[in-house]
């Protein structure tokens, strides 16, 4: 049977009993094959699964040499008839196991030389192979259904917020630089020699000037580029689902609108109904409960303050902290004080990582009772101090002295690790929740000198503009970050939408004239001429599909990702250019 100008029928996986007797005509990679003989079984593989072919060498010997041929990967086109398989030969483990196609033509459309590794997802190959061969190891199943599941995303994106009145308007990738934050990726100029465009970071003065032109509500699922240090989550392309409205007023205007389309991206792609509203945690109160400002709520490891508990105690560590206006906080790793010295030892290694000096801590095991400091305390204070943190026998206390800012990031990071490894973390549950309030505001110490938290479009809260001049690191933001299990899964605020307000805020964070008008002078421009108040946010997509296919890598959820030092390994880039190339743009290196 000749199958040149035969189509397929349906896809591999997509076969069941309901099929059985009718005829089917496949494509796909081979898969594995298993010759008993006489009989020939062939895994054919798509994207949506495996099918069993069947040849048998007594109905067609021409046809089962054609098949006992062909090799792993090859690709074929295969005819037949779709049969039920025997009760003893039924697989349990495929959505197909209960069906075959017993083949009656067969079309090599390629061959294939031996892969440089197993196509499947128990091999144990290393990441750097992996990525040389990308096509190959996009092949195998697990890596297929994160990017089955990334386009389901994109696909309930772009279906919810047209159906809510957004428009999908590109913004440009060759723009301005206006360094702030992380370093720009660079593009000369071949047209204006020794000038430069700027790979956007974030289309975020495109989408205001969208609002500003008057076009509403706006969506994008875009590229951005940043040129920083690599780690697990992050790349230097990533993309973002990003959204912007006007006349929203105030944050609950664009969250109203946010929750909406995450429903609808979790119900679309992992069948899971979300709440009408999620929960929301004051940025003050996420710190000093737990440490972060992207708190991971599945678990407890709640931060306690006993800063006043400790005061006038002769425990050198915790009286300096106090007479310097510091903190003393702790955690309660309840029943967990059959912890080894050695357990100890690391997670005092884990809080100096995030800048903590030390950490001092109580064990209450069954035998008793051992502190390093409980000498500098009578016996009233340091019940006080166990009342405070709420211990128990079997409990074991962690704590840290220092500024706020230390204090939280290392109990935040002591308790996460903690939880991490005796699995207090329910890794089937989805925690979301919203983070609000932020400061406006943060000082850098080493510039000596305020930096927005966010971004210099951020509004202030109305009612802390009082603040502003004397007082600005009071100044709470309009902001808003969603948080799923512990990571930051999109963040926006309303915007300044008034001359003087961002003319106030750029000077607020040192800018001068000459500054403003040099980054950003289209921008203030156009708020001569009226702009309506306007808010939004930006989902990262890549972190989004991370969390919904349960990967910690954010090279799985990316077709064509880079490695850890920004290098493309199957095209070898970035790459030199020819001279030609760099004196057309007027470059030497």
């Amino acid at each position: 049977m000749n199958l040149s100008n035969v189509k397929r029928t349906k896809m591999c996986g997509e076969f069941t009993l309901n099929d059985v007797g009718s005829r089917a005509v496949v494509t796909g990679f081979v898969a594995k094959s298993r010759n008993l003989g006489s009989i020939l079984f062939i895994d054919l593989r798509d994207r949506t699964g495996i099918l069993q072919l069947n040849f048998d060498s007594s109905r067609d010997r021409e046809l089962f040499e054609i098949a006992a041929s062909v090799r792993n990967e090859y690709v074929l086109k295969v005819a037949g008839v779709i049969r039920q398989r025997g009760e003893k030969n039924v697989n349990p483990n495929m959505p197909t196991g209960a069906v075959e196609l017993e083949a009656d033509a067969i079309d090599v459309l390629s061959e294939a030389e031996t892969p440089p590794f197993m196509i499947s997802d128990m091999q144990n190959v290393g990441e750097n192979l992996r990525l040389k061969y990308r096509y190959l190891d996009l092949r195998r199943p697990s890596l297929q259904k994160i990017l089955m599941t990334r386009a389901a995303i994109v696909g309930a994106t772009y279906d919810y917020m047209t159906k809510r009145g957004f428009l999908n308007i590109e913004t440009p990738f060759l723009g301005k630089s206006t360094p702030e934050g992380a370093r720009d990726y660079l593009v000369p100029s071949r047209v204006h020699p020794g000038e430069f465009y700027a790979l956007p970071q974030s289309p975020q003065l495109y989408k205001q000037l969208l609002m500003i032109a008057g076009f509403d509500r706006y969506f994008q699922v875009v590229k951005c580029f940043r040129d920083e240090d690599l780690r697990a989550n992050r790349q230097p392309e990533f993309t973002q689902i990003d959204i912007e409205m006007s006349y929203a007023e105030k944050p609950e205007d664009v969250m109203k609108e946010a929750e909406g389309l995450i429903r609808e991206i979790f119900k679309r792609t992992v069948g899971l109904k979300l709440p009408r509203s999620f929960r929301r945690l004051k940025w003050s109160e996420a710190m000093s409960r737990f440490g972060s400002d992207k708190p991971d709520t599945r678990f407890g490891l709640e931060l306690k303050d006993v800063t006043k508990v400790v005061k006038g105690s002769s425990f050198g560590v915790f009286e300096q902290a106090t007479k310097r206006g510091c903190s003393v906080r702790c955690i309660n790793a309840k029943g967990l004080a059959g912890m080894t010295r050695k357990e100890i030892d690391a997670f005092q290694e884990v809080v100096k990582e995030y800048g903590a000096k030390g950490m001092a801590y109580v064990q209450w095991r069954e035998e008793g009772i051992t502190c390093s400091f409980k000498k500098f305390f009578d016996d009233d204070k340091f019940e006080a101090l166990l009342s405070a943190a709420g211990a128990e026998k079997g409990d074991i206390l962690f704590f840290v002295a220092d500024r706020d800012k230390t204090v939280f990031a290392a109990l935040g990071a002591l308790r996460l690790a903690v939880a991490k490894k005796y699995n207090l973390i329910d890794e089937k549950q989805f925690d979301i929740l919203w983070v609000t309030e932020f400061p406006l505001y943060e000082y850098d110490e080493e510039e000596k000198r305020l930096n927005a938290m966010h971004h210099p479009f951020t509004a202030p809260v109305p009612g802390d503009l009082k603040y502003l001049d004397k007082n600005p690191l009071k100044v709470r933001a309009m902001a808003y970050d969603l948080v799923i299990n512990g990571q930051e899964a999109g963040g926006g605020s309303i915007r300044i939408h008034t001359p003087a307000l961002q003319k106030k805020m750029f000077e607020k964070i040192s800018l001068t004239e000459q500054d403003i008008n040099e980054r950003f002078g289209f921008f203030v421009e156009a708020f001569r001429y009226g702009v309506p108040p306007h808010g939004g946010l930006a989902f990262g997509l890549d972190r989004l599909v991370m969390l919904l296919t349960g990967t910690d890598n954010i090279k799985d959820v990316i077709a064509f990702p880079k490695n850890q030092s920004a290098v493309g390994l199957m095209e070898n880039c970035p790459s030199e250019v020819e001279k030609k190339q760099l004196d057309e743009l007027g470059l030497k290196l």
